[in-house]
């Protein structure tokens, strides 16, 4: 680890500067392709040595790992982006859960099919799975993806300000936001709302297992909490407040990254309206769209409010309260990830991807029917060729954004030599 002293401009200038990467599975490739283009604006600005540019990283789900990894390397931003990167441009479903077991459980033909069915619930009976899929290998990913060791040292020298990441306890029904600081100053102090609070101290790998254990799809994980276990499951459950975390930490400007549209447009209906009683993965994918893409859109537009609602108040008043503006920028896919999912749902194994099949002839041509499923579809393509087209979406996108970003860091716009 290099440990290159950044400019005490560029330390004032990134000292309030927030990141959020929110949940979404292997959707969360589309944040990797955004911090490429971030990485690509700020070497072409002349701001590459200019130290991190996020002093607050926060992340939910698949965001809590890649924001993990990134702040693991927050003395070399570039360097991080580009380990971040390597992985989820090789990335196979084996990386993430096991494939070898659902292998067993394919069965085909109908007598074969109930003799498979009657097996699996003896086993089930005997075994008590507590998850469709075993995530064992993301486990092996993350001792190697994320050096959490290096934390402390990174936040002793100043690269980073503080590390947070979500998860929803199945135990006392709360929301928390687990987080790391500079352990000889003074602590950020937690906070306490309804129905979440935050909770100081060293982060593990069980904590980004936690985050991003999607509900049903991969088992809970047992944390230590208040001299008890309880257990854990993904962090865009029940969070209600996606940017607070940032903000209660000192972030003063938030780059928020999306793992879906915010507004997505109405959809007339017509002869490609799905008529018929929807799939279990239509079923799926449309409750993992509510938990993974509803919330942010909420706290955005509740942002919103307040700093308008905060313009209207003098400065001079506004001195005196706790109140203060935040600036957002938010960069979002421009295309809806299930039809992109859509066209890689060979990828899937199996068995997996039998759940993406519907009843022929009652929910309308086959094209959109695989469309409208592939939702659920989204969240588990850990496939290369599916991230891949994802990270280059996320770079098309900010590099749209470009000037935007460029603002919103300070940095200026025409490159410097």
């Amino acid at each position: 680890m290099t440990d290159a002293p950044a400019s005490s401009a560029a330390a004032a200038a990134a000292a309030h500067t927030g990141l959020l990467l929110t949940g979404g599975g292997a959707r969360a490739a589309y944040q990797v392709g955004v911090l490429q283009a971030i990485a690509q604006l700020r070497r072409e600005a002349g701001q590459a040595h200019a130290g991190n540019p996020f002093s607050v990283i926060t992340g939910t789900s698949a965001g809590a790992i890649n924001a993990a990894a990134l702040a693991c390397g927050a003395h070399d931003f570039d360097r991080a982006v580009r380990r971040i990167a390597g992985v989820w441009r090789q990335f196979k479903p084996q990386q993430v859960y096991r494939t070898d077991a659902l292998s067993s459980l394919d069965v085909t033909g109908r007598w074969r099919m109930a003799w498979g069915l009657a097996q699996l619930l003896v086993r089930w009976r005997r075994q008590q799975p507590r998850a469709l899929l075993d995530n064992t290998p993301l486990a092996r990913l993350l001792e190697r993806l994320v050096p959490l060791q290096r934390l402390p040292a990174l936040l002793q020298a100043g690269h980073l300000r503080a590390l947070a990441v979500t998860a929803s306890s199945y135990s006392s029904g709360e929301h928390f936001t687990f987080y790391q600081c500079r352990a000889d100053e003074a602590p950020m102090p937690p906070w306490v709302r309804s129905q979440r609070q935050a909770v100081p101290g060293p982060l593990t790998h069980a904590h980004l297992l936690a985050s991003a254990a999607i509900p049903f799809v991969f088992p809970a994980t047992a944390i230590e909490h208040a001299g008890h276990t309880e257990y854990f499951g993904d962090g865009s459950m029940r969070q209600t407040a996606p940017i607070a975390p940032a903000i209660h930490l000192g972030a003063e400007r938030v780059l928020v990254v999306g793992a879906g549209r915010l507004h997505e447009p109405r959809e007339a209906p017509g002869p490609n309206t799905l008529s018929g009683y929807p799939s279990l993965a239509q079923i799926a994918g449309h409750a993992m769209s509510s938990i993974f893409l509803d919330a942010l859109a909420v706290d955005v537009e509740r942002l919103q409010r307040i700093n308008q609602t905060l313009a209207l108040i003098p400065p001079a008043a506004r001195m005196h309260t706790r109140l203060r503006p935040i600036e957002l920028l938010v960069i979002t896919p421009t295309e809806r990830i299930d039809a992109l999912a859509a066209r890689h749902v060979q990828a899937l194994p199996g068995v997996v991807r039998r759940l993406f099949r519907g009843s022929p002839g009652t929910n309308g041509d086959a094209a959109t029917q695989a469309v409208k499923a592939s939702a659920l579809a989204s969240y588990l393509l850990f496939d290369a060729g599916f991230t891949r087209e994802l990270m280059a979406l996320g770079r098309a996108d900010t590099r749209a954004q470009a000037e935007s970003v460029r603002r919103f860091f300070g940095w200026p716009s025409a490159p410097q030599p």
